[in-house]
């Protein structure tokens, strides 16, 4: 009698339990996921043995605030860090470019330009020496002269620049190729690496935010494309492939789809070519 009422009272105790694990598995929805890609000109294709990723934030907005932690210098910051005269950086701050051998780069230059901006003047000089431009000014001042004789070498020097810009106004044409002399100092290639190295830190940082911090669930599709997931709790959620790229034929697509799952619901999703991020132009 004894053992009887001890064993009710058990049953009494955990009957609780029962009752919110029951609630709890009907209040819960589930997900479940095609994935098919679409090569041109082709059929869709199944994405076979791909990880997907269910977060609580979208991972684009992810990236996005892995970014903001980790920025690129300001313009005007990194142009004040090359090793180039302070004329080049003040020209370089009042024009909207960084590559000094970009197409139609001759055309941003003025005569002033070239003779106020040493590493401009040096590399007209070299693009045009060599007896290959016919009546190119000449100077007549040479080096020694600014220490030994300092007035004649600024008058000869005076002479020679307006000589040459008188040139260059009825020359255009010798403005052409300069920028293939500008290599050394072209701030490009820095601003370039400088923007690499950051979007592969963000490529490495970004997929373990998400994962730590808003990860709900993942699942592994199957030979079909299929996956299927159960006991998600409702609310809102993103089917991500992270920064992982599904591939088909010309195809390279990556998804972070939004799904709102329902209490006690299964969710149905196709992911395909119309939904996707084209993973050739997209953020890390």
């Amino acid at each position: 009698m004894r053992r009887t009422a001890i064993f009710s009272l058990g049953i009494a105790m955990c009957a609780p339990s029962f009752v919110c694990v029951a609630r709890a598995q009907t209040d819960a929805g589930g997900l479940e996921l095609i994935a098919r890609i679409t090569p041109t000109g082709a059929r869709a294709e199944p994405v076979r043995q791909f990880m997907f990723f269910i977060l609580t934030k979208s991972y684009s907005e992810i990236v996005k605030e892995v970014e903001d932690k980790d920025p690129v210098p300001p313009r005007d910051q990194f142009i004040d860090s090359l090793k180039v005269s302070p004329e080049l950086r003040t020209w370089l701050k009042g024009h909207d470019t960084l590559d000094l051998a970009e197409p139609g780069f001759d055309k941003l230059l003025t005569p002033d330009d070239i003779l106020n901006i040493p590493e401009f003047l040096l590399a007209y000089q070299r693009s045009n020496s060599g007896g290959v431009t016919n009546g190119l000014p000449r100077p007549k001042y040479a080096e020694p002269d600014k220490t030994d004789h300092p007035e004649k070498y600024e008058k000869l020097k005076q002479e020679y620049l307006v000589s040459l810009k008188k040139f260059i106004r009825s020359r255009p044409e010798t403005v052409s190729g300069v920028e293939l002399e500008l290599d050394g100092v072209n701030p490009q290639r820095k601003w370039a690496a400088l923007q690499n190295d950051r979007r592969k830190r963000v490529q490495r940082v970004a997929p373990d935010v998400a994962q730590l911090n808003f990860l709900a669930a993942k699942a592994e599709t199957d030979l079909e494309g299929r996956a299927s997931l159960s006991g998600l709790a409702p609310g809102d959620y993103w089917i991500s492939s992270l920064n992982l790229d599904a591939d088909s034929g010309d195809m390279r697509v990556r998804w972070d789809v939004p799904v709102k799952i329902e209490r006690g619901k299964t969710i149905h999703v196709e992911l395909s070519n119309l939904n996707s991020i084209d993973a050739r132009r997209s953020a890390p």
